[in-house]
C-alpha cells in the first residue's frame, strides 16, 4: 500500500489543529480524545461536542445522522414527479437544507417511524432507518464522553444549532461572488455552485454566506446540503461560560482559532457591501 501524499497529510493535520484536536506540538488534546470516541468525520464529532454548550445536542445528532443518508433520502418516481417534488418542498424550512432534514426526521418521529409515512412522502424508509440507527449509536457515545443530550429550549431560534454545526464545519464555508450565481470558498478561493437539489438553489435574494456538507465534482464543483451562516460566527467565542473546563490549548476560545483571523472577517465585511442586485429589487439607492 502506497503512503498518502505529504500534502494530504499536512491538510489533515491543519484541519485537526484548527478543530482543536491537536495542540501546537501535534499532540492529541483533551478535546481531541473526546472527538476520537466518535467513529465519524472529525468535523462532525467537533459539532456534536460543541452542541452541548449551545444546548442543542438533540437536534445536532439528528442532523448529522440525516446528513449521512441525505443523498438517498428522497426518491422521485417518473410517473409522480410533481407529487414527489411537492412533498419534498413541503419539508423545506428556513435556514437551509440541514433544517429541512431535521424537519423530515421530526415529522417521521411523530408518526412513530411509520413506513407508510415514508411511502406517502416519497422518502426512502431504509435510508431513514439507517439514519435512526446511526443516531442511536451516536447518542450512546455521547453518554460515554459525558456530553449531555438535550434539545434546543427555543425551537423557533435555530441560531444555536447553526453555531454548533459551524464549530465543526467552518472549513466548508463560502461567500457569494459579485456575479450572484456562484460562490468562492473562504480560504481556498475555489469557485463553487449550489447543487440544484438544495433548498437554497435560486433562492431570492441569494444567501450571502453558506456552510456546506460536501462538494460534488461533476461539470462544476457543487455544494450539497447547505446552511446559511453569519461570518461573525467564525471568530465568535464559543465557550465563554465554561472557560474553566478547557484550556486554550485544549479547545480554543473561538470556533476556528487557528483558521480564521480578523483580516478574513474584514474581507467578508467589505464583500457584503458589493453584493449583486436582486432581480425585481428597486434600483434606487438609499439617500
Amino acid at each position: 500500500m502506497d503512503p498518502p501524499p505529504g500534502e494530504t497529510l499536512m491538510r489533515a493535520l491543519e484541519l485537526l489543529y484548527a478543530l482543536g484536536a491537536l495542540n501546537d506540538r501535534g499532540e492529541l488534546t483533551k478535546l481531541g480524545r473526546r472527538m476520537a470516541e466518535f467513529p465519524v468525520d472529525p468535523m462532525l464529532s467537533k459539532a456534536i461536542i460543541s452542541s452541548e454548550d449551545y444546548s442543542c445536542t438533540d437536534e445536532v445528532l439528528t442532523i448529522i445522522s440525516m446528513l449521512s443518508e441525505s443523498s438517498s433520502l428522497f426518491y422521485r418516481p417518473k410517473d409522480k414527479k410533481l407529487h414527489a417534488d411537492q412533498a419534498r418542498q413541503n419539508f423545506v424550512r428556513a435556514g437551509g437544507d440541514h433544517f429541512t432534514l431535521l424537519n423530515v426526521w421530526e415529522q417521521w418521529a411523530e408518526t412513530n417511524y411509520s413506513q407508510q409515512f415514508c411511502y406517502e412522502q416519497f422518502l426512502q424508509f431504509k435510508s431513514l432507518s439507517r439514519a435512526r440507527d446511526i443516531r442511536d449509536q451516536l447518542a450512546g457515545l455521547c453518554e460515554r464522553v459525558e456530553v449531555v443530550v438535550q434539545g434546543n429550549p427555543n425551537s423557533n431560534d435555530i441560531t444555536p444549532v447553526q453555531k454548533a454545526l459551524t464549530a465543526g464545519y467552518f472549513y466548508n464555508t463560502a461567500q457569494l461572488q459579485k456575479s450572484g450565481d456562484s460562490y468562492r470558498t473562504l480560504k481556498t478561493n475555489h469557485t463553487v455552485y449550489i447543487h440544484p437539489s438544495s433548498s437554497l438553489f435560486q433562492h431570492q435574494p441569494p444567501v450571502k454566506n453558506v456552510l456546506y456538507y460536501e462538494l460534488v465534482m461533476t461539470s462544476k464543483s457543487y455544494m450539497r446540503q447547505l446552511m446559511e451562516i453569519k461570518p461573525a460566527w467564525l471568530l465568535e467565542g464559543v465557550y465563554p461560560d465554561n472557560f474553566a473546563r478547557y484550556s486554550r490549548a485544549d479547545h480554543g476560545l473561538t470556533v476556528a482559532p487557528h483558521y480564521f483571523k480578523p483580516a478574513d472577517l474584514d474581507q467578508l465585511a467589505t464583500g457584503d457591501k458589493k453584493m449583486p442586485k436582486v432581480v425585481g429589487a428597486s434600483s434606487a439607492a438609499p439617500s
